[in-house]
């Protein structure tokens, strides 16, 4: 919706265009939903415990 918004130029569009501006945000949704499904990577998931421990180590060590 927000790309949507800034490629209108507004945040909420006028009753003649809703139906317009809703099926662009359904589209851009979609075509976004197939994007991320089609995306593959070789790196292993990321532990969220085990990063925020690498970025204190690294504050300490600047610190």
């Amino acid at each position: 919706m927000q790309y949507v918004r800034k490629i209108a130029g507004t945040t909420k569009p006028s009753q003649a265009n809703t139906e317009a501006f809703d099926k662009a945000v359904e589209e851009i949704a979609h075509t976004t939903q197939h994007l991320l499904d089609a995306l593959v990577t070789n790196a292993p998931p990321k532990n969220r415990e085990v990063e925020a421990e690498k970025r204190r180590a690294r504050y300490e060590a600047r610190a």
